[in-house]
């Protein structure tokens, strides 16, 4: 049974930085020049890297997309966000469009499955002036699905070709399309792929997995391949990027302008920079030491609580610490205490005490584990 924390072992006082040195995390990893290039243009949006932070609900709030991006991400892309709530003009539905200018490139990702209020879902985010607008083709949960959006549209490709069509006609920004391999065995990626083009779409991320496998088994990149070959827009390979290595292997595989990084982002948003480093043909830099992983945590768990307050600023970035910590020897004891930990100083306690036991020891990086071989 993991041991309570003795709060009186942390004996490092907790002193608040201004908001300035709080959110100064050194990006470890990322190209050492401002001056990058990728050569994809998304419209008339050009990428400096090749790397992408996908939408995950409940993990690329404003704090996190924030954090990957200053670790290398290129493009970052929002939560996804009802449509049909930002029609209404739904309190939480407008949340999801917290975004700020410094951000950019931005994406917003909708969703939904009735082509008129996409249109008009797209037009409130719109006057937001993000960077582009995705539409979601790939969520597998239940509650999404039954309402015909997300991976439902897999299997009507005309509607979805609606939906883009009414959206490209209603606003400047340019639409893209995250897909996944299909809604089941039978892969359809490739005809999706081309009708959403031949509608409008600037870009499309594919998922290598389909609605039915939603995150198990080994993603199928060979699906990405193809799409890549049935499109001349630019596309992002996604699923089961752990690391560079991946990284490289899946440009190497599919011909896929893009990479997508999600769930191996988590607890290890330098994987960014690590990732643009291999494919701009850089040097490796080592990882981080776990002194440097916790700085990026407190960092991290402060954006959380400048964004959300306190006590939900914590709450929601439980996942998030778990990840930081995932691997490190010392953190075990204090790992319950860091998940149930409602005050944000105490958090940073812990974690400060982590970096002091083993700050200079390298853990074993989260997106090392069981790698695509």
């Amino acid at each position: 049974m993991e041991a309570m924390v003795d709060h009186a072992q942390l004996n490092e006082p907790v002193v608040q930085a201004d908001e300035s040195a709080r959110h100064s995390s050194r990006a470890f990893l990322i190209p050492e020049t401002d001056d990058r290039s990728s050569g994809v243009r998304i419209g008339g949006v050009e990428l400096t890297g090749r790397t992408v932070l996908a939408p995950l609900a409940g993990v690329t709030d404003r704090s996190f997309r924030t954090l990957c991006r200053e670790q290398g991400a290129s493009l970052a892309v929002t939560e996804m966000v009802s449509a049909r709530g930002l029609v209404h003009g739904g309190e939480r539905s407008s949340e999801y469009l917290d975004f700020r200018p410094d951000e950019a490139p931005i994406s917003v990702q909708v969703f939904g499955s009735d082509p008129d209020v996409m249109a008009a879902g797209a037009a409130v985010v719109a006057e937001r002036e993000p960077d582009l607008i995705d539409i979601n083709c790939g969520c597998p949960v239940k509650k999404i699905v039954n309402r015909n959006a997300g991976a439902a549209l897999m299997r009507e490709p005309e509607k979805l070709g609606e939906i883009v069509s009414a959206m490209f006609e209603a606003v400047s920004t340019p639409i893209t399309v995250k897909i996944r391999s299909g809604w089941d065995r039978e892969e359809n990626a490739p005809e999706v792929a081309r009708v959403v083009e031949d509608a409008g779409a600037a870009a499309i991320a594919v998922h290598g997995r389909s609605r039915a496998s939603r995150f198990k088994g080994r993603a199928d990149w060979d699906v990405i391949r193809r799409v890549k070959e049935a499109v001349g827009v630019p596309v992002a390979g996604n699923g089961d990027v752990r690391s560079s290595d991946d990284a490289e292997r899946m440009v190497e595989e599919t011909g896929c302008d893009l990479v997508m990084v999600g769930r191996w982002a988590i607890g290890n948003p330098w994987l960014f920079g690590r990732i643009e480093r291999r494919l701009s043909g850089m040097p490796e830099i080592d990882p981080p030491t776990i002194g440097e992983r916790m700085e990026v945590a407190i960092d991290h768990l402060w954006r959380s609580v400048d964004l959300k307050g306190r006590a939900k600023g914590v709450y929601e970035l439980r996942n998030h610490l778990a990840a930081y910590v995932k691997g490190i020897e010392s953190a075990v004891p204090l790992r319950r205490s860091l998940l149930t930990e409602g005050e944000p100083e105490e958090v940073e306690r812990i974690l400060r005490h982590v970096a002091r036991t083993e700050g200079d020891l390298v853990a074993e990086d989260p997106g090392e584990r069981g790698g695509r071989t």
